[in-house]
């Protein structure tokens, strides 16, 4: 079960990682352009919230059945930071990508009580940057393209 979670979860990573790509590079240009908010970029940004949500509970359902998971009682905390390999699987990756997901969901709901084009397109412009970002910088890139 594990091999197959990991699987699912890394390949719906390439999908998370465009769509906000898609996502984020719309609202700027948007945003910089003074362009109308149309229902297509609605779609765009509510199809990034459920990607998003949908790879978290992957991520959530790969985290707990993980055998690296128990190091925690095997290690304790101190031992899981001191080594970079388990500090990120155990702890960085999990809690940056979490908050990346918090990120999108806030802006998304913000954008809509906006009534205004650019107020909306501001909003869904830096509140997915950050989060893609901060996937960006928590992605384990050597065990992900090999």
């Amino acid at each position: 079960m594990y091999e197959t979670v990991r699987s699912l979860h890394s390949y719906w990573a390439y999908l998370v990682l465009l769509v906000l790509i898609i996502a984020t590079v719309n609202a700027i240009i948007k945003t910089l352009g003074d362009k109308e908010y149309t229902a297509k970029d609605f779609r765009i940004s509510l199809f990034t919230l459920i990607v998003s949500h949908i790879q978290l509970l992957i991520g959530l359902v790969l985290y707990f059945v993980s055998p690296r998971l128990q190091m925690f009682s095997e290690l304790g905390m101190g031992e899981i930071m001191k080594d970079s390999v388990n500090r990120l699987y155990l702890v960085e990756h999990p809690l940056i990508n979490i908050i990346a997901v918090a990120l999108i969901t806030i802006g998304y709901s913000k954008h809509k009580k906006k009534l205004t084009s650019q107020a909306k397109l501001k909003l869904i412009a830096i509140f997915y940057t950050i989060a893609l970002v901060l996937f960006l910088s928590r992605i384990p890139w050597s065990t992900w393209m090999a």
